[in-house]
């Protein structure tokens, strides 16, 4: 079986390996205790810290590595940019807002509560204008859901690029958003000056210099999309759009506008530069796939990984990883050991949540040989997520966005990992 394998950025790895076969997973067992210590550690024998010295919860010091991380050389300047999500380093799915990946096209803002105001006008009986008061006073939702830039994984089109799953896979992150349902506050400003709805778009819009807009059919804006202004409980954070942002369950990151400043309802799609000349698929003859909002079905294994090596000998294994569609729920997640030639079910942590990631688990034992990882998900749809080799195969390799292949780990003899491609 032929790979590439990533080193400094292509690099092929030639000839074949020796994939480790599948077995049962035995029982983990601990480090017996050496009765013959009787040291008393300082955690045991002097006081802590007091309250008053965390007045808001910080990470331990023991996981300081656990953070955001950009690629410099992707975009020319940071202020426009992405920080992606350690998702190597999460279990679950709820990501906390502190380590959540953010893209901006402007920087990040600071808007005061007390300044925000959101408009809504165009093909209405009554264009309103509420501030941030008038928002908490209308009837609230919770829900969890995944928000994934559609460039995730974009660099990978080409071959094996980046060695981690943080920078294959990390922007996207997973949060329960508290907020208003866009249709409360769309009839709130009257949709009958729309007349038939069938046909009709609203056009949302962000307050930050990039002015980032974009156009969202009538149906969708109806169904699920969230006006939202608190994530896992607590406010917004400033990069994820403080006070407000929209959230479009499902759809490609650069839908949900933060801090959203206007919502404009009309007849016909804006075509904004991020939905013509950004934001759509260049197949091998240069023609551009439009309209591609959904994530389709995704998943990656995080551990083990290019920055969650395997540090332990022959014995129990837990490989572990995420999954997530943008057409519902994920009912299945199947794991590879040998580049996709067999297949094992792992174990789903959470069931139920649509639009949201779930983890997934294969309880097993890895004895000691090289092993070429992979998972491919499905969803309730029916959709098997494809292979790279599959979506090259209809779409090129011209495109930046929407890449949903099967990720490929490489895992050598001494647990190191790293990104290849088999073929």
């Amino acid at each position: 079986m032929g790979i590439k394998k990533e080193t400094s950025r292509r690099n092929f790895l030639k000839g074949s390996v020796a994939i480790a076969g599948a077995s049962v997973a035995g029982a983990a067992s601990a480090n017996s205790a050496d009765p013959l210590i009787t040291d008393v550690q300082d955690w045991a024998s002097i006081t802590g810290v007091g309250v008053d010295e965390t007045p808001y919860g910080l990470p331990i010091s023991f996981e300081k590595d656990v953070v955001r991380r950009n690629v410099e050389w992707l975009t020319a300047s940071p202020i426009s940019s992405i920080n992606f999500t350690p998702i190597h380093a999460l279990d679950g799915t709820i990501t906390p807002q502190g380590c959540a990946f953010e893209r901006h096209h402007s920087g990040a803002i600071e808007l005061r509560k007390e300044d925000y105001r959101l408009m809504i006008n165009g093909l209405v009986d009554k264009p309103l204008i509420f501030t941030y008061s008038d928002l908490e006073r209308f009837p609230r939702e919770n829900h969890v859901y995944f928000c994934e830039c559609a460039a995730n994984t974009g660099m990978e089109w080409a071959g094996a690029q980046l060695n981690g799953a943080q920078f294959t896979h990390g922007m996207i992150h997973n949060m329960e958003y508290t907020g208003v349902p866009l249709r409360t506050l769309l009839n709130e400003a009257g949709l009958s000056a729309a007349g038939d709805l069938k046909d009709k778009w609203v056009y949302v819009e962000g307050a930050d210099a990039s002015s980032n807009g974009r156009s969202i059919p009538m149906e969708k804006a109806l169904d699920d999309v969230l006006v939202a202004f608190k994530a896992n409980g607590e406010a917004l954070r400033m990069e994820h759009g403080y006070p407000v942002r929209l959230v479009v369950p499902g759809w490609e990151g650069n839908m949900w506008v933060k801090w959203l400043r206007r919502i404009e309802v009309s007849d016909a799609a804006v075509e904004s530069r991020e939905e013509t000349s950004k934001y759509t698929d260049v197949y091998e003859d240069g023609t551009a796939r439009k309209w591609t909002w959904v994530m389709d079905a995704k998943s990656v294994i995080t551990s083990p990984s290019p920055q969650m090596p395997i540090n332990h000998s022959k014995g129990p294994m837990v490989i572990s990883g995420l999954a997530w569609s943008g057409h519902g729920k994920i009912t299945r997640v199947d794991v590879s050991r040998d580049g996709g030639i067999t297949w094992e079910t792992a174990r789903l942590g959470k069931q139920g949540d649509t639009k949201a990631l779930t983890r997934f688990y294969l309880d097993t034992e890895w004895d000691g040989n090289a092993m070429l990882l992979q998972s491919r998900a499905m969803d309730e749809t029916g959709y098997v997520q494809p292979t790279k080799q599959q979506l090259r195969e209809m779409r090129g390799e011209n495109s930046v966005y929407h890449n949903n292949c099967i990720q490929t780990w490489f895992v050598d003899e001494n647990g190191v990992v790293e990104n290849v491609e088999v073929s």
